[in-house]
């Protein structure tokens, strides 16, 4: 039985220009010329059900699927439309064949609809998918066979272009080794090469730290001459260059040497004295402004990481803190900017004194530069936090703020921090970017393994302080796994969620939250969460029996194990 309702989504973010688009354009362009003959269309979708392409044969069949929004941006997943040749392919994972009354949206039925999965031929994750539709009364057994023949050849073109990406790199890598008599390590995303040099002078931390760097600097830089220490405590030397295939990249090729002597310079942080600040001359405080006065702490300061390309952020921010330069903090949200800039600063600036605004809020602050400074007789730094979020209004007042900042012979710095929005995104706050004069990148959790034992020893001690709570193996094995997309703050909520099950004592991994115990590899919905969550609660409720939490789920043996492979579901 049908439904009258079809209400597809629209989305404005696609990527069109996509590996995936690139090597199924010829094949789309080759399927329609062989089917030039007949009233059809072809559609290419991504993973997630969104359509990137439309193309027809005929001028009728095209009009009939605008009249149902099968065109590019939106999408056809089954929770919005139901059976149909898109969605279902991607909740089946396999070719499907839906004709005329078998659509569930009464809308649909006029036409059938053959699709494919085209699944990523190294990692075997479906990328998107290819769909041909024509009208119910024009179907042909044959439309199956055709959609899957080219789904093959796309996945085809997907491993060449893997290949070359792959060639590229090794071709670079083997040039290096032969000239070179130190160690010589190879980082693409899905691979990692290094010599014998390599392997005798890194051990396994060693290693994965480096191949962490390497993948946060291929992403920002065409060249790299960086010195680091590892975790082993040896300090290395690593020079390469990005390698490109096109418009991708392959991956970098390092030469790594010891340098023999323990870095230099670093900054001792020393507890600080807490103490009241008080409000500048002439009035209080702006409503939307903190002021951090950091009371005596007994643990290390979180500068002090493991992970070269943190330690690399805490001294760039330390180097331009010391130069009293215009500082722009970049990094995913929750990976910590603001904690590393204030810890920073306090430690080189002894009874110094922070001031952070909310961005957001700042055109609705009635502030004068000329009295904020009046009462700058300390060190200060004034933080304006996550300015991707300012109005055109906003822009302007914290342009006037640092023309003052920067005119003043006053103690006085500005830094801010950029989340999630790209400097040539168009938005206002890119007006005032030519104010700042050096800008460093912190890097997200899921490439700082090396130090997440210490950010759970930390995270727990505030926490629960006084509790002696830890953690168990088989639960720092879960964290370890997990790629927390909101990288520490959600770290923190994940262990805040398993204190309130176990308030002390070992936390075990049933007390973690249910999206610990996935490995999924991309962000998911709102809903797939939901889905994911109920899934995790079956199998916990069932002892981890699968035919008893399909049963309790209403789910076929197969649907629950395409949820627990789309989720990364390993363990309850």
């Amino acid at each position: 039985m049908g439904n009258t309702a079809l209400t597809p989504h629209y989305y404005d973010d696609l990527d069109v220009a996509s590996r995936l688009v690139r090597c199924a354009t010829p094949v789309i362009t080759r399927l329609i010329d062989e089917t030039a003959d007949l009233a059809l269309s072809v559609a290419l979708t991504d993973n997630r059900a969104r359509i990137l392409s439309r193309t027809d044969t005929s001028r009728t069949i095209g009009l009939l699927l605008d009249n149902v929004s099968l065109n590019s941006g939106f999408g056809y997943a089954e929770t919005d439309t139901g059976t149909n040749g898109i969605g279902t392919v991607l909740e089946s994972g396999q070719a499907v064949h839906i004709q005329g009354p078998e659509h569930y949206v009464d809308a649909l039925q006029i036409f059938s609809c053959a699709g494919a999965p085209i699944r990523d031929p190294i990692t075997g994750r479906i990328e998107g998918v290819l769909d041909m539709s024509s009208l119910a009364d024009h179907s042909s057994p044959l439309m199956h066979s055709l959609v899957r023949s080219a789904a093959q050849h796309i996945e085809r073109g997907l491993l060449v272009d893997h290949s070359q990406c792959q060639q590229a790199l090794f071709d670079t890598y083997l040039r290096t080794d032969a000239r070179s008599r130190a160690a010589v390590m190879a980082v693409g995303d899905n691979l990692v090469m290094m010599n014998a040099q390599a392997q005798q002078l890194l051990d396994a931390g060693d290693q994965t730290s480096l191949q962490e760097h390497v993948r946060f600097l291929m992403a920002r830089h065409d060249a790299v001459d960086d010195q680091i220490e590892v975790p082993s405590g040896i300090t290395v030397r690593m020079r390469g260059s990005r390698i490109m295939v096109g418009n991708d990249t392959a991956g970098m090729v390092m030469v790594i040497t010891d340098v023999a002597a323990a870095r230099n310079g670093k900054v001792q942080h020393a507890p600080l004295e807490d103490r009241m600040l008080p409000p500048p001359v002439g009035g209080p405080w702006p409503r939307n402004a903190n002021l951090v006065a950091r009371p005596a702490e007994d643990r290390a300061p979180i500068a002090a990481g493991r992970t070269a390309s943190w330690r690399a952020a805490a001294a760039n921010i330390e180097a331009g803190l010391r130069g009293r330069e215009a500082l722009l903090v970049m990094g995913e949200t929750g990976a910590g900017k603001f904690t590393l800039l204030t810890e920073v600063f306090h430690a080189l600036q002894k009874g110094g004194r922070s001031v952070s605004f909310d961005a957001a809020d700042i055109a609705a602050t009635a502030y004068d530069p000329a009295v904020m400074f009046a009462d700058t007789a300390v060190p200060t730094i004034y933080i304006f936090r996550n300015i991707d979020e300012l109005g055109t209004d906003g822009v302007e007042r914290l342009g006037n703020f640092m023309l003052a900042a920067l005119d003043t012979d006053l103690p006085v710095t500005v830094a801010a921090t950029l989340s999630d929005a790209s400097p040539d995104s168009g938005l206002p706050f890119c007006e005032v970017l030519p104010y700042f004069q050096t800008s460093v990148t912190v890097p997200p959790l899921r490439q700082r393994s090396a130090d997440l034992g210490e950010i759970v020893t930390r995270a727990l001690a505030e926490l629960a302080p006084h509790r002696g709570v830890r953690i168990s193996a088989g639960a720092m094995r879960l964290i370890e796994r997990y790629t927390w997309p909101r990288n520490v703050r959600q770290l923190e909520e994940a262990l805040a969620s398993a204190l309130k099950k176990r308030p002390v004592g070992v936390i075990e991994e049933t007390d973690l939250p249910g999206y610990c115990h996935t490995t999924a590899r991309r962000a998911l919905s709102p809903l797939e969460e939901a889905d994911r969550d109920a899934v995790i609660a079956a199998l916990k409720d069932a002892g981890g029996n699968r035919v008893h939490a399909a049963r309790a789920l209403g789910l076929a043996r197969s649907s629950l194990y395409r949820r627990l492979k789309q989720y990364g579901i390993t363990t309850v």
